[in-house]
């Protein structure tokens, strides 16, 4: 197939339950479909994704392959972001970068959104499956700020709703539908007649290039909104806060991003991993106190055994602490 000119991107992200979810929906696409087919789905920085690409290879009509960067992309295929990298698209081509995370995951769904917004505004048709959280709602806001469709699965039909959920909420979905009826409407929508572009608001920019590490910078961030006092959880910088609605999200200069729901889990995960290593300190020092104890002369007072005690007590509270935090922390459905 030729490289195209003017593609319609289907941009697609998914998320816990995202194999079955996409097997079924690239079933339904025909051989002869004429658009590209751009996914994200969230994995492990270790996961190859092989698994996913063979799959989706044995489940429908279009080649499935793992994109590569500076890929020139044709209609009537599907590309997969790889794992421990960003997937954007930009003027006929594929970029694959190391950008920072984004809502704690690399691939993230909405840096591969954003750079479909710019580059293509209104012929971008964005699709949200099943997940937890809210990974891909700032991307798909993009989407429709820019003119495209916005898809979502109908949270009822999916087995993880989090994330159609929040689209429907924060976006506003054009279609929210079971993942069946979805490849006839695809079908449909990748040939309608579409008016001329619109220009693409400047923040929206901003973010795609910051994605591309083209920008990353204090006036590139603060452009986008006003500093808070919170810090970045993965580099520990300071945090600026953007509102696009009714959606909280947080960027670092360094260039990672959060939505709220997303920056209180991964704050429960670094106060946890922060409560392991108190722990650690303390029972080294209650050991060597023990040690030294014994050591002591029997002959002079000492408040030795007493600092072990004391340490007995700071090791108890950290461990109700860890307990406590390991019941938030599965509320937070972190994946």
């Amino acid at each position: 197939m030729k490289q195209i000119r003017n593609p319609m991107p289907v941009v697609v992200g998914a998320s816990a339950g995202g194999m079955a979810a996409l097997k079924e929906l690239v079933a339904q696409l025909p051989e002869d479909f004429p658009a590209p087919v751009f996914v994200v789905n969230h994995m492990g920085m270790h996961t190859t994704g092989e698994a996913l690409v063979n799959v989706l290879n044995g489940s429908g009509n279009l080649p499935c392959a793992q994109a590569h960067d500076q890929q020139a992309f044709k209609s009537g295929h599907i590309y997969l972001a790889p794992s421990d990298q960003h997937m954007l698209i930009d003027n006929g081509k594929i970029l694959i970068t190391k950008g920072a995370r984004e809502n704690r995951s690399r691939p993230a769904i909405d840096p591969l959104f954003r750079s479909a917004a710019v580059a293509y505004g209104n012929r971008v048709i964005g699709i949200i499956l099943t997940g937890y959280l809210d990974d891909g709602t700032s991307g798909m806001m993009a989407i429709k700020r820019c003119g495209g469709v916005c898809i979502a699965q109908d949270p009822e039909d999916a087995a993880y709703p989090d994330m159609p959920r929040s689209v429907i909420a924060n976006v506003g979905a054009d279609y929210c539908m079971p993942i069946a009826g979805m490849g006839a409407l695809l079908s449909e929508l990748v040939t309608r007649e579409l008016p001329e572009r619109t220009p693409v608001p400047e923040d929206i920019v901003i973010e795609a290039k910051i994605a591309q590490r083209v920008l990353s910078d204090l006036p590139s961030v603060e452009a986008l909104g006003h500093q808070v006092p919170y810090n970045c959880p993965d580099c520990g910088g300071v945090l600026w806060q953007m509102e696009e609605g009714s959606l909280l999200r947080y960027r670092c200069h360094t260039g990672h991003a959060f939505t709220s729901s997303a920056l209180l889990a991964q704050q429960t995960v670094k106060v946890e991993e922060t409560l392991w290593v108190a722990l650690r300190m303390f029972e080294e020092r209650q050991n060597l106190l023990v040690t030294m104890s014994k050591n002591e002369s029997k002959q002079s007072p000492s408040s030795i055994s007493q600092r072990a005690k004391d340490s007995q007590v700071h090791i108890d509270r950290i461990r109700a602490m860890l307990k406590a935090t390991g019941k938030d922390l599965h509320g937070e459905k972190t994946e």
